[in-house]
């Protein structure tokens, strides 16, 4: 049988949570997720009939599941090699796109909502980081923090990664994600008790 040159509605979302990654969400039009995917605009439409919005969220929430398969993957060794993982995505990320990629989660969370409500992508995005938050401290509780402690970090190590994320781009280096590993780990060392 034949394979269809359709792209698939996969490839669109994640085409778009790349482009979104680099250029943010008001400076990226649907047409233009598309032709990034190599999408006609038809298919995209067809795939996304509410347009920009749906695919933006749909691009945010892949994004979440994809660091969350890593994460729940890696917590179970422990929270410090959930931690290592996480860190080693976002510098995959930063690296290999010359720093010009960053977190397409972030990058929908810091634009201008409207004044007529909150969109679904931003509300996807506000979800995606308390997945990642959650699965955190779970493993953080179950490795021995208490659970104040827990929530506390987890939520240090997701705004901590994010915003280290942004500093990489902006110095084009690592660096800002070395440090910030370090101290995390020691955080983390600290509060499970290793």
């Amino acid at each position: 049988m034949a394979r269809s040159s359709t792209p698939s509605r996969e490839r669109i979302v994640a085409g778009a949570a790349d482009m979104i990654s680099r250029r943010g969400l008001s400076a990226t039009s649907i047409r233009e997720m598309a032709k990034h995917a190599k999408a006609p605009l038809g298919s995209t439409y067809h795939y996304f009939p509410e347009g920009k919005q749906q695919l933006a969220t749909e691009a945010v929430r892949y994004t979440g599941e994809w660091v969350a398969r890593t994460l729940r993957r890696e917590l179970e060794a422990g929270p410090a090699e959930g931690l290592r993982a996480f860190l080693g995505l976002w510098r995959t990320i930063v690296v290999e796109s010359d720093f010009h990629a960053g977190c397409p989660v972030l990058a929908v969370a810091i634009e201008e909502p409207p004044a007529d409500g909150i969109p679904p992508a931003l509300a996807a995005a506000a979800e995606v980081f308390g997945q990642w938050e959650s699965l955190l401290a779970e493993s953080l509780r179950t490795h021995g923090a208490g659970a104040e402690q827990a929530e506390q970090l987890a939520t240090l190590v997701v705004a901590a990664v994010e915003g280290t994320v942004v500093m990489c781009r902006a110095k084009r280096s690592t660096q800002p994600l070395d440090r910030t590993a370090e101290q995390l780990q020691a955080l983390i060392a600290g509060a499970v008790g290793n």
